[in-house]
């Protein structure tokens, strides 16, 4: 059970009895007003500036009147189950953010206790903003993903694991769906199983002149005796790009519930010949020849490059005399990644592990582009220098993790399974106010290929446990203009492994050695162009009559290559919603090799309402689309088996389960 207590900072010149009666008349319209205000006076909570040293909670203001609302129970503690629900952007449960539901307190903040090295006055401020209502719209539900990590909005920074815990730090702002970077801080969830997560209050947010102007992206590492450190780009009070480090206030503390941001910071700033706007994200540090190493991202003359920085004890940094690695023509690299992987395993390594059977990776992020590329190579140790081999490209044609909407992403060492694992961020396509934005695509394992040339990603098993409702077929033929409907299923939210097989290749379209980009040949061979081996695949988050439908598909050409064949994977999002405006729909696509003796081929579909994840040959090609259908929501979503090519196609296995939903982002009890 719970009461409301309202309080009031207003002043009232009357006389004593008419004063009481006044205030009782107030206090019951100031009720009124607080359950039955529009959503929109939550917008602009600071215009009568509530804030002080002795915060303890959220005021909302009403012409010039500041509102305190306070839920407790009858002991006088307050109740956060509300608020949780708000962190949550409504997973909890709430369809919107409402002014008239109050206001957690962090037992550190809410009380303007100072937090180790902080101003007691930002701390209040981020504590408290934590309420995503402060300048929310109202959530809306309809593209909301069921099972993907998703706060109301994100982007990709440091994840670790730690005493038994998966911690994901992301950049996220508190106040609203867009991006201000001085509202931007580190937010903080925790995981057992990397499916169902736990809010953690914001391990680091803008407070000091290292970083006043925003918190922006870094890495986790964690030093000899166990103990984990963060190194971030701030914002200074000189608007340069500047990198910075923070400690948890208590290693012992599995949660690392609080970080400390030391006054010796920044550790590293730009020097002569570097752009300070274009210098940030520092990677996980290695440890080789008795220093500890980062990559931080930069560019310069149009020329992307990774500088390489060497420490003995992680507080003092000397910049090499050259580069790590650059690439011409290909702009300000954002979030570098450098890491090894092993040859002919599936395992991952510690970041720091040399030596014979290994080989790097370095994946960048481009700015200019706002994709990814990656390359397999050598990391010579005693010059510092990587260097690529020529089984790829070294630019923006170059190999990717995800050939559809995957920016910023992350790996780390998962030493309690002994894997390497990836997060990417998939920002949205349709540019209206949603009252959220932003997901993480699913964790996935990632290990080099058996040729030693590019990389294999797959969902993390962990996934699995969400599965719900399972459909089976096997051995079903798809002959040329077929659809099959796989029922039984919740089609919005739904995971889908399937193996195609196929006769012979004999026959295949030519393939036309112009075609060098493989999504403007998706836009001119679509799902409802014929051919002779496909397109076949899956039609996802369908409408019951097509209006309105995803395809994710194969097409083979015949190579010019003796013995050699070219598949075309798409993730088509032009017939994916009869929305026209402010809404992004391209045809992903991407090219994978095929032997002509090859006569399968699988994909596995993630299908989440507004996100589709696609694995294609055992995880050879990945394609994330954020699609936002109008009909084919919820229950009316419908999905199918599709050949539109002359060569009968047939279902070998089909195995479909209905996705059941995760904890997400529920407040730890004890914590908030």
């Amino acid at each position: 059970m719970v009461r409301i207590k309202l309080t009031t900072t207003t002043k009232l010149s009357l006389p004593r009895a008419a004063a009481a009666a006044a205030k009782t008349t107030l206090s019951l319209l100031l009720l009124l007003l607080l359950l039955f205000a529009p959503t929109s006076w939550a917008r602009a909570p600071f215009a009568c500036d509530p804030w002080n040293r002795l915060t303890r909670g959220l005021r909302f203001c009403r012409a010039g009147l500041p509102i305190h609302v306070r839920v407790r129970d009858l002991l006088g503690r307050v109740v956060s189950d509300e608020a949780r629900a708000m962190y949550n952007g409504g997973t909890a449960g709430l369809t919107y953010w409402s002014p008239n539901v109050n206001v957690f307190r962090d037992p550190r903040w809410g009380r303007g206790q100072e937090t180790p090295g902080e101003d007691p006055v930002m701390a209040g401020k981020y504590a408290a903003s934590y309420v995503q209502g402060l300048q929310g719209n109202p959530v809306k539900r309809t593209h909301r993903t069921g099972y993907h990590f998703q706060p109301p909005k994100n982007w990709m920074n440091g994840p670790m694991y730690y005493r038994g815990l998966y911690h994901l730090f992301y950049q996220y702002n508190p106040k609203g769906e867009d991006w201000v970077n001085s509202n931007i801080v580190w937010a903080h969830s925790v995981s057992k199983d990397l499916v169902n997560w736990q809010a953690l209050p914001p391990a680091i947010y803008p407070s000091k002149p290292f970083d006043i102007n925003g918190c922006w992206s870094g890495s986790a590492t964690v030093l000899p005796g166990n103990r984990p450190i963060i190194l971030y780009t701030g914002w200074d009070i000189h608007k340069r790009q500047v990198q910075n480090y923070a400690i948890p206030a208590n290693a012992s503390d599995p949660y690392l519930r609080e970080w400390i941001k030391p006054n010796d910071n920044p550790l590293i700033v730009p020097g002569l010949g570097i752009n300070a706007s274009a210098f940030r994200d520092p990677t996980t540090a290695w440890f080789e020849g008795g220093h500890w190493k980062i990559l931080i991202g930069s560019s310069r003359k149009h020329r992307g490059m990774a500088y390489l920085y060497r420490s003995g004890d992680f507080i003092h940094w000397i910049k090499a005399k050259h580069p790590l690695h650059s690439a011409p023509d290909t702009g300000m690299w954002e979030c570098p990644d450098f890491f090894p992987v092993l040859i002919n395993s599936t395992n991952g390594l510690d970041t720091s592990v040399l030596g014979q059977g290994v080989k790097h990776v370095l994946k960048v992020s481009l700015d200019l582009t706002r994709f990814e590329y990656y390359t397999v190579g050598s990391y010579h140790a005693d010059e510092d220098r990587y260097v690529p081999e020529n089984t790829s490209a070294d630019g923006w044609s170059g190999l990717r993790y995800d050939y559809g909407n995957f920016y910023a992403s992350k790996t780390f060492f998962d030493s309690a399974k002994n894997r390497r694992l990836l997060w990417g961020w998939a920002n949205e396509s349709y540019n209206v106010r949603k009252g959220w934005a932003g997901i993480q695509a699913i964790p996935r394992k990632i290990w080099l290929d058996s040729h030693g040339k590019q990389l294999l990603e797959w969902p993390v098993e962990e996934l699995e446990t969400l599965r719900g409702q399972k459909v089976h077929m096997s051995s079903v033929e798809l002959k040329n203009g077929e659809l099959v409907e796989i029922r039984g299923i919740t089609a919005a939210q739904a995971d889908v492994d399937v193996l195609f097989s196929f006769s012979s290749l004999e026959g295949a379209e030519q393939f036309n050695s112009s075609w060098l980009n493989a999504q403007d040949l998706c836009a001119q061979k679509g799902s409802g162009v014929p051919g002779t081996v496909g397109p076949f695949g899956l039609l996802t988050l369908a409408s019951e009559y097509l209006e309105e439908f995803t395809p994710v598909f194969f097409r083979i050409f015949k190579a010019n290559e003796q013995n050699k064949h070219k598949v075309l994977m798409c993730s088509d999002a032009r017939s994916s919603s009869l929305l026209e405006s402010k809404i992004y729909k391209p045809s992903f696509a991407a090219f994978l090799d095929m032997d002509s003796s090859g006569r399968n081929i699988s994909l596995r579909s993630l299908i989440d309402h507004s996100v589709v994840e696609s694995f294609g040959a055992g995880g050879k090609t990945c394609i994330t689309s954020r699609v936002y259908p109008t009909l084919a929501v919820f229950n009316n979503a419908r999905l199918f088996a599709f050949n539109n090519g002359t060569r009968t196609i047939m279902i070998e296995t089909l195995d479909a389960w209905s996705m059941n939903q995760p904890v997400m982002n529920h407040a730890i009890s004890g914590v908030f």
